[in-house]
């Protein structure tokens, strides 16, 4: 097989940084970046302005094109240079126009949204799958290959409806190799790590009060650290810890997966560091049922499941 063209299309940094892994497994072949667009009404509607909460445009974009800048990766902005023989996307809640027909790939980004009303209503509605958020990952039908971050979830996409010819278990990078955080230089043991989520900055209600207390209970006499959601209004989250949880640690920066690493204990609402606490054994306190959690865990196979997609990639290519 000579070379080919392949397209990775980003989106949020985790995304990026997932896809680039894979990129490294494929350096046989023209791996060209961008971050996520859209060409039809709502890449307008970003182009406008008016999407900058979405991975369409504002931080996640500017992050996507930082990253591809200092790691030297060549980007083709919304795929225009040429045409590609293969294309790999870390979500297919929309699809542009301009790769549909083609070979594709989907790589599974993390956890996905709980199936709640708003999954309800889409699915019986046929409405845009963007609008019931990441509970609709997989359910394009646009793509050859799906591939997933354990068996468990492999279960789940299926009973969704997700085609299980098209699916693939392989693990997926930046999630299957969580012993491999334990070696870090985080100053800090035997604390409770409260991640936050970026809810209210996708237009989704969250009781942030109501979280700040939760983790207070967890922590008891424990020191308490809040580690900020990269999306999240730095600001605002910052002063409402001040005025509810003052003797709180608050982290905006710095390696999420080292303080989990470090933690005795982690407290979160929707999030897919989750998995890399119950990976390694840690107590967890989620809005999600632990044994369900569990079942999803991503495989753990020592930092593989690059290679494992990139091999996906070459096998639908021949």
């Amino acid at each position: 097989m000579g070379a080919r063209t392949i397209l990775f299309i980003g989106g949020s940094l985790n995304q990026t940084t997932m896809l680039h892994h894979v990129a490294r497994e494929l350096q046989e072949h023209d791996c060209l970046f961008t971050p996520f667009y859209d060409d039809g009404v709502l890449g307008r509607l970003a182009a406008a302005g008016w999407l900058d909460f979405t991975i369409l445009a504002g931080q996640a974009r500017r992050r996507t094109l930082a990253y591809c800048k200092e790691q030297g990766l060549p980007v083709d902005l919304a795929g225009g240079s040429r045409r590609y023989d293969l294309v790999v996307m870390g979500t297919d809640l929309v699809v542009p126009r301009n790769v549909r027909g083609r070979r594709l790939v989907l790589v599974q980004e993390g956890m996905t949204d709980p199936e709640d009303f708003r999954y309800r209503l889409v699915r019986g509605l046929r409405l845009p799958r963007y609008l019931a958020n990441t509970s609709m990952t997989g359910l394009s039908d646009a793509y050859q290959r799906f591939c997933v971050a354990s068996e468990g979830y492999r279960e789940l996409f299926e009973r969704k409806g997700v085609r299980p010819e098209k699916l693939v278990v392989t693990g997926i990078p930046n999630f299957d190799n969580a012993a491999a955080s334990m070696s870090n230089d985080f100053p800090y043991r035997n604390y409770v790590l409260a991640a936050t989520s970026c809810l209210r900055e996708t237009l989704k209600y969250e009781n942030r009060r109501r979280f700040i207390r939760r983790a207070l209970e967890v922590a008891g006499r424990r020191r308490l650290f809040f580690k900020l959601h990269p999306n999240e209004n730095v600001e605002r989250a910052a002063r409402e810890i001040r005025a509810w949880a003052p003797e709180a640690s608050v982290f905006a920066d710095g390696n999420v997966e080292h303080m989990i690493a470090n933690c005795s204990a982690l407290v979160t609402r929707y999030s897919s560091v989750v998995y890399l606490a119950l990976a390694l054994g840690k107590e967890v306190h989620a809005d999600i049922d632990l044994a369900t959690l569990r079942s999803l865990v991503p495989v753990q196979n020592g930092g593989r499941s690059a290679r494992h997609i990139a091999d996906v990639c070459r096998e639908l290519m021949n």
